[in-house]
């Protein structure tokens, strides 16, 4: 079994706010995805099931609706799971996650504090942590250090995560594409903390830093902690699949360290879904 454990999907670009433009362009065009669930299903048709964060930002004034993500997975639940998208710096935070409580069918929440503006330890964001611990909801973080000349960077740092996980030692985190720019700090924070997990799709495009992020995972003893992710619309899984398997090939010919085939088999077939908690 595969999980894609980052897509995104979206009625419109529009959606991810404004002053997005390069980042859609840096990150292969803007595709202006319409897709209904059967045309997705044919993409993603190399996977078992499939994450769809949300997206959400006052700062930047974006938001992918939950309720679109909702019910474009309810079309599929099978092979589709919503993340709901919650912003701390919003006045109704606390009103979007009581509606997350309310519909059963999101398996997750996802933050980004550079994209939102807000620093991890922030108390807004102790009632989205107070609220995954208690419902056992695993949390997702996005990087978005780049998507937008308005992004805070300098909370998109992996080890800001360090107080809010000694605070609240039951949540599980996953953070999107190896904590990039940060990868040093994410797999420090892989480490250290029992419940925090990375997902690969960010690098997939970059081969160079895809090869030292996992080759740094395999030296430091956490690859076991990272999950596979296509990072559609901008990859299919099947590419992502592929990149990931010929890793080595980067390196070919040289004296450069290798990531053991059986380790890079583990990232893309592990259980997500168990480590996680998702139902």
């Amino acid at each position: 079994m595969i999980i894609d454990c980052y897509c995104r999907i979206w009625e419109s670009p529009a959606q991810l706010g404004s002053s997005v433009s390069a980042w859609l362009s840096r990150c292969g065009g803007q595709r202006d995805l319409t897709t209904d669930p059967a045309e997705y299903a044919e993409t993603a048709k190399d996977v078992s099931m499939t994450l769809l964060w949300g997206f959400r930002s006052k700062l930047l004034g974006a938001e992918i609706p939950n309720s679109f993500l909702a019910d474009f997975a309810a079309q599929r639940p099978d092979q589709l799971k919503a993340i709901a998208a919650v912003d701390p710096m919003q006045e109704d935070y606390r009103e979007r996650l009581e509606n997350v409580a309310e519909r059963k069918e999101f398996a997750g929440l996802t933050i980004s504090p550079a994209a939102q503006g807000f620093h991890p330890s922030d108390s807004r964001a102790q009632s989205i942590y107070a609220f995954c611990q208690e419902r056992k909801l695993p949390l997702f973080v996005d990087t978005c250090s780049d998507i937008a000349p308005m992004a805070m960077a300098e909370f998109a740092r992996p080890y800001l995560f360090d107080e809010p996980m000694r605070e609240y030692p039951d949540i599980t985190v996953v953070f999107a594409s190896m904590g990039w720019p940060f990868v040093g700090e994410m797999l420090a924070l892989l480490a250290k903390q029992p419940r925090a997990y990375a997902e690969v799709s960010g690098l997939i495009r970059q081969p160079w830093e895809l090869y030292q992020a996992l080759v740094g995972a395999h030296q430091a003893g956490v690859a076991h902690k990272l999950l596979f992710g296509s990072g559609f619309p901008f990859t299919t899984a099947a590419t992502a699949i592929e990149r990931i398997y010929r890793l080595n090939e980067t390196t070919s010919g040289t004296h450069l360290p290798n990531v053991p085939r059986e380790t890079l088999r583990g990232i893309i077939e592990r259980e997500a879904l168990a480590e996680l908690g998702i139902a």
